[in-house]
């Protein structure tokens, strides 16, 4: 297998990790990044600490600038899901003819965000599954769920071409990753599950373990994925029909002091995925005709610590 020339726009827990693996595993990766976390990447590389190991890499290229990269075959998007659009239009200088640029956010709209920048021809479906998050600059930090990757092209063809030969890194370097022929559906499996856990998470100011242990949260993290189930279906996403019964069974094997992503960043007084997630859920349920009570209450309760965050 020749070499994949990979860059990661956005170095955070998700872009960070899986750039890293990729490179350990002999392909030529530059990571995108900025501030503090940059530097301390050029100068000492970008380490990765998992329950099982710990390593460092060092990037072919490192830069905060796409220009310093150059082309590359694939691009990991790995910014926040806010940060699509501007981010679609900075990384003109790394796609060629034959790039796939892979959106790894939470939430469904990246891939239309991409598309509608750099041409559906580029954009390759993608999701992952990790808790992820920056220790320190520098470093990354994986907690205790095995990472992993979901691809698929947007037409629900075979992978081809450089989306084949993605597959084939993830897989050399130990990834656990899938190719799926209805990327929607998994995209839309994903956000069911990132809605009830972040969304039940942020309000109830718990981990995992304590919010599916407590029946009243518990009965919200269900009531919270039925209606995305419902949403979904409205807009012809096919859901199993067993969907929010093998998610909540997903979510009784995480490790139970586990946290989402944007319920850290809420905690913090960061700004947060709130829109991507949350809000995208009611938008869509209010253009569907679905009711989504349950979903508009935690938007509603987390919507002024957002604005907060946003006017510092």
């Amino acid at each position: 297998m020749s070499e994949l020339k990979v860059a990661v726009y956005g170095v955070g827990g998700v872009g960070g990790y899986f750039g890293a693996v990729l490179a350990r595993a002999g392909n030529p990766v530059s990571l995108i990044a900025r501030g503090a976390h940059l530097q301390a990447i050029r100068e000492k590389g970008l380490r990765v600490q998992t329950p099982k190991e710990e390593f460092t890499i060092t990037p072919a290229a490192a830069s905060d600038n796409p220009s310093d990269i150059g082309r590359v075959d694939i691009v990991l998007v790995g910014v926040k899901a806010w940060q699509v659009p501007d981010a679609a239009k900075a990384m003109h200088p790394l796609v060629k003819p034959n790039t796939r640029v892979v959106p790894l956010q939470n939430g469904v709209e990246a891939v239309d965000d991409l598309t509608e920048v750099l041409g559906g021809e580029h954009v390759l479906g993608g999701l992952c599954r990790i808790i992820a998050s920056i220790a320190g600059p520098g470093v990354i930090k994986i907690g205790g769920m095995e990472p992993i990757v979901v691809l698929g092209e947007l037409d629900g063809s075979e992978l081809a071409g450089n989306a084949r030969a993605l597959l084939e890194a993830f897989r050399a370097a130990g990834v656990n990753v899938k190719a799926t022929p209805d990327i929607q559906a998994a995209l839309w499996e994903k956000l069911l599950f990132i809605t009830a856990v972040s969304g039940v998470g942020a309000v109830s100011r718990a981990n995992v373990g304590e919010v599916r242990q407590s029946p009243p949260t518990r009965a919200l993290l269900q009531q919270v994925m039925e209606e995305v189930a419902a949403v979904a279906r409205q807009r012809s996403v096919r859901l199993a029909d067993d969907i929010v019964t093998r998610t909540m069974v997903f979510i009784d094997t995480m490790p139970k002091e586990g946290t989402a992503s944007m319920q850290r960043d809420v905690a913090d007084g960061r700004p947060s995925e709130l829109e991507a997630i949350i809000g995208s859920v009611v938008r869509f349920g209010m253009a569907a005709g679905v009711p989504t009570p349950a979903t508009q209450f935690i938007y509603a309760s987390l919507l002024p610590q957002e604005a907060r965050a946003r006017s510092v």
